[in-house]
């Protein structure tokens, strides 16, 4: 069963912590993660474009000029795809990218993405993770005594925490998540992972 040391958030060590192995030791999967991270990018994307086909543009109801005799070559409407202010060709239209994943294939690629970060040691588990206020500065000085103040981190606590999550939202490098709604795209997208205890048995109670 893997172990980790349970940090304070002042970074000092305050106790050990065993973590299920079936969570944290899953051997990697290249699959089920790009399937997942493939799914989770697409549905990141809105879908709204749109454009008028020629039968949608107002407009060219009458013929421009009779079918023969003017030398121009012939024109049934005025709103037709060659004529400026006309339709767009195989126009775009509202549509959901979205693609099917299977919830198992999701907590796989989890899984794998968990157990990377532990064996990578680009892992901190916090006992608890709690700022007096929501000025930047406090998030800054807990993530200086991991010295990983210019790293991509994402944070990952057990519930919403408004001071963590607002002192976070001015750093570039800093991504502040829930255990529910942290991605697989975001966990593999970090450099280093910091999660809270509650949170850690958060990931091995769904994730069994």
């Amino acid at each position: 069963m893997p172990k980790v040391v349970l940090y304070n958030q002042n970074g000092s060590a305050c106790g050990e912590l065993e973590l299920s192995e079936k969570v944290f030791a899953q051997e990697d999967n290249a699959q089920a993660i790009y399937q997942t991270i493939v799914a989770e990018r697409a549905a990141m994307r809105q879908g709204t474009k749109k454009a008028k086909t020629r039968h949608e543009v107002s407009g060219g109801g009458r013929k421009p000029w009779r079918q023969k005799g003017t030398g121009r070559a012939r024109q049934g409407s005025i709103r037709a795809p060659q004529w400026r202010g006309g339709g767009v060709v195989f126009a775009p239209t509202p549509r959901s990218y979205n693609l099917k994943v299977n919830k198992k294939v999701v907590r796989l690629a989890t899984r794998c993405a968990l157990s990377s970060k532990l064996r990578e040691e680009n892992l901190f588990v916090l006992d608890n993770l709690e700022l007096e206020t929501f000025k930047t500065k406090g998030l800054i000085e807990v993530l200086k005594n991991f010295k990983i103040e210019d790293k991509k981190v994402i944070i990952v606590l057990d519930e919403t925490n408004p001071n963590v999550e607002l002192a976070g939202r001015n750093l570039p490098n800093v991504l502040v998540q829930t255990q529910s709604h942290a991605s697989v795209y975001q966990l593999m997208n970090a450099n280093t992972l910091v999660v809270t205890k509650a949170a850690v048995e958060k990931y091995e109670e769904a994730l069994q």
